[in-house]
């Protein structure tokens, strides 16, 4: 059968027929709302690079973190930016490091938020890498302690998930075996298992104050050009331990999404970075396009390629439309 018997215009000719026939539904239960804390109380400073998002002090990004769930949004992601840096990241690991302090307020504030740490030293360390260096080489093996130190940290100030972002060989297997000795076997690692060496991070890191005083992190991030690879990488965190796997960035690995998809059953997350949504703010911000439309089209996009969950910075906008 053929035209006119087959008409598929006849399914959306009404709001109705389209929405029972939607194939991918997009609800604030997608979405993890990305959080960059500072230290000190009350302070709410615009991020000049992220328009609409802010750097909060603890008390504050309990608020907002608050405000997130009341939407309908089931989880929030943390990045640090400590007041002291130094060559090791140090920091990081704090027992009152500010991540850990936002933790503890947020689960106070909301102990049903699902509280995500971002297991990284880039933020903390004073050369902006995401290890420790030999010479101008981030060196492995001796990160990986490190890491996992962190992550513990993380976990006893009440941490849900830790989310390991470096790169670095190994880290989710370091990760977990410090955790389970920790007596925290309980928390879960979501794996940032195929990160690629991307242009569209460039917001975040002004944001996050995150850019390396040197070189690039492209020994360590993937190569764009490659998704095999990132096949590999998510097989290699699932071996060692990893609960979710993640592809970052999002809308140019759609690609990629769909194949990790299809190739492990492990809940699949995918950071929408900051360069996809600055494109969208400044595009609708010239009257280029409709900002809501194009932020609800390409978090639907994303989650057609695949992903379980969204880590987005539109979270609370679109969790208020679509609630």
């Amino acid at each position: 059968m053929s035209f006119p018997l087959i008409r598929p215009r006849r399914l959306r000719t009404t709001a109705g027929l389209r929405r029972m026939v939607r194939e991918t539904s997009l609800s604030p239960d997608d979405f993890i709302y990305p959080l960059f804390v500072v230290e000190g109380r009350g302070r709410r400073e615009p991020i000049a690079s992220l328009a609409g998002q802010c750097h909060l002090s603890p008390d504050l990004a309990a608020q907002e973190a608050k405000a997130a769930f009341d939407l309908g949004i089931p989880a929030v992601i943390l990045f640090g930016l400590p007041e002291r840096k130094d060559a090791s990241g140090s920091e990081a690991w704090a027992e009152e490091g500010v991540v850990q302090q936002a933790v503890r307020a947020i689960k106070q504030a909301a102990p049903e938020l699902l509280v995500i740490c971002d297991v990284c030293l880039c933020e903390y360390t004073d050369h902006g890498h995401c290890g420790l260096l030999k010479g101008e080489t981030v060196d492995n093996d001796s990160t990986l302690p490190l890491l996992a130190r962190t992550a513990v940290s993380q976990a006893r100030a009440g941490a849900d998930l830790v989310a390991p972002s470096d790169m670095m060989d190994g880290r989710v297997g370091a990760i977990r075996l410090a955790l389970d000795e920790a007596g925290l076997s309980q928390v879960a690692i979501m794996a940032y298992s195929a990160k690629y060496a991307s242009a569209f991070y460039g917001p975040f890191r002004e944001a996050a104050q995150s850019a390396p005083s040197f070189g690039d992190r492209k020994a360590y991030q993937m190569d764009p050009a490659n998704a095999r690879e990132a096949l590999k990488e998510v097989s290699l965190d699932i071996e060692e331990g990893a609960d979710m796997v993640m592809v970052k960035p999002a809308l140019p690995y759609l690609d990629v999404i769909r194949r990790v998809r299809e190739s492990c059953h492990l809940p699949l997350a995918a950071y929408s970075v900051s360069g996809e949504y600055a494109m969208i703010k400044t595009a609708a911000e010239h009257g280029l396009l409709d900002g809501q439309a194009a932020m609800l089209e390409c978090l639907t996009a994303i989650k057609r390629a695949g992903a379980d969950m969204i880590i987005t910075y539109f979270a609370p906008e679109a969790a208020g439309l679509l609630g």
